[in-house]
């Protein structure tokens, strides 16, 4: 998993420093806004053909994480 993660990459001075793939400015929000419309992985490499099958996946990988993190309660 840490592999998918290495292709997430975050620089401030692109794509106003949110997370995206392999320092193209493709967002991790972008590859989700995909999927939640309803496209296949194939579907979004064919629209999108600088992705690889690994992009996809380390974008799930790397939401997955974000939202899964402990809450403390006060």
């Amino acid at each position: 998993m840490s592999d998918l993660l290495g292709r997430i990459t975050i620089n401030p001075k692109q794509c106003g420093g949110r997370p995206c793939i392999r320092g193209m400015r493709i967002r991790v929000s972008d590859v989700l806004d995909l999927f939640a419309a309803g496209l296949s992985a194939e579907q979004i490499l064919e629209e999108m053909p600088d992705l690889e099958a690994d992009d996809l996946k380390a974008a799930l990988v790397y939401a997955s994480r974000k939202l899964n993190h402990p809450v403390l309660v006060a």
